[in-house]
């Protein structure tokens, strides 16, 4: 299995190692392009000053220095005096009749940055300079697109690096929903034959005595490990919201779990004296409630208080759980609903992250760390959405 892991790794290496390679390849070959363009329209533009300057020695010239005029190419050309006045432009739109000389004098500017002037000067015999002009010239419209191609190819790559990203990490996720619903289905399966058995035995020691308080908190319990086994064998399944009592939900799971939990454990519970009627599923809140208070009574450590808080608001309902714990740090909160994160020695880290998923994904609200001081305790907020139902009203006066 190591084996099959170190080789995956080494894949995932080689493959990150030849796009990279392959990146750069077309980067360099895409510059070396451009620099070949680039030289090529150099010459010509050399070319085209040489026979300007040979035209200016001798008006007579032959019919290859006019043909070489003639064929200016199709890069923007401004020439210029030694005063820099313009005396000619090539391939610039530019109307003399219509517009200002100013925007041409502001294309030369911007031409001048692009390459190198091409001076055109003349000596006479006794080496005076008689004619001293300059030839700016701008990128030809193949080149000004050749300098943005690696830009484009680079966002292209980084898009389709992001798309591979989200399928790989999409299939991922799904994988591991797929891996514990089938954990947690088998659970079920293990834990039903012998809850089954225990059915039966309780049933027995039922008919042979009376009913006492430990007998019935026993069957609570069984109660509770098949409400617990019915759970994990719905695991990856969409849970129906029903019109719910969320007074009630935190009132049976509060009760549940003080009776459970150490005296010197303080619960202090604020629910209104009226039901509170919302669409959710009861065991699946229920189990996120627990999950909650399981997690802020073992950061107390046996001893400390657990205050919970139930508050309707006009559009959704609050639920604060605070406890007097250790508290946790701020990277340790960020990581706190992740699949597979726990700060405990032993457990898989599910809790928090199937909560997260039950209140947000199925029950579209929210569940976050409010507050949480080291040394002090850690509060815990969850948000459910009010919906109105035409038989709310019924429901209530049920």
């Amino acid at each position: 299995m190591k084996l099959l892991s170190n080789l995956k790794n080494q894949l995932k290496n080689s493959w990150l190692f030849f796009a990279f390679a392959l990146v750069i390849l077309i980067l360099w070959n895409t510059n070396l392009l451009f620099e070949s363009l680039s030289l090529q329209e150099r010459n010509k533009m050399e070319l085209w000053g040489m026979a300007q300057k040979e035209y200016i020695q001798n008006p007579s010239s032959s019919n290859l220095t006019f043909e070489i005029l003639q064929r200016s190419g199709v890069n923007p050309m401004i020439q210029v005096n030694e005063f820099g006045r313009i005396i000619e432009f090539r391939n610039i739109e530019w109307n003399i009749k219509k517009q200002d000389s100013t925007k041409l004098y502001s294309i030369l500017e911007k031409i001048k940055k692009e390459n190198d002037p091409i001076l055109i000067q003349f000596r006479n015999g006794k080496g005076d300079l008689v004619v001293n002009q300059a030839l700016y010239y701008g990128n030809s419209s193949t080149l000004k697109k050749l300098q943005y191609y690696p830009l484009a190819l680079l966002l292209i790559i980084f898009l389709f690096g992001a798309m591979l990203y989200f399928f790989f990490k999409t299939s991922r996720i799904a994988e591991q929903n797929r891996l514990w619903a089938a954990m947690a289905k088998e659970t079920a399966h293990q834990i039903g034959t012998p809850l089954t058995s225990m059915v039966g035995w309780i049933t027995l020691l039922k008919e042979k005595q009376k009913k006492s308080i430990p007998l019935i908190e026993i069957e609570k319990d069984i109660a509770r490990l098949n409400l617990i086994t019915d759970r994990f064998s719905k695991v990856g399944s969409i849970p129906k919201l029903i019109p719910s009592d969320l007074t009630s939900v935190i009132k049976e799971t509060v009760n549940y779990l003080q009776k459970r939990s150490s005296e010197h454990i303080k619960f202090k519970i604020q629910l209104p004296n009226k039901k509170i009627i919302i669409p959710l599923n009861p065991q699946l809140i229920s189990w996120t409630l627990e999950n909650l208070i399981k997690n802020g009574i073992d950061a107390m450590k046996g001893k400390g208080s657990l205050n919970l808080r139930l508050l309707e608001k006009a559009s959704e309902i609050e639920i604060l759980i605070s406890d007097t714990g250790s508290g946790m740090k701020k990277e340790v909160a960020n990581k706190i609903f992740k699949p597979g994160f726990t700060t405990k020695n032993r457990g898989w880290g599910l809790g928090l992250s199937l909560a997260k998923r039950i209140i947000v994904d199925f029950h579209k609200g929210k569940i976050s760390v409010l507050k949480t001081v080291l040394g002090k305790g850690t509060s815990f907020q969850v948000l459910l959405k009010k919906a109105p139902f035409k038989n709310s009203k019924e429901q209530e006066k049920k």
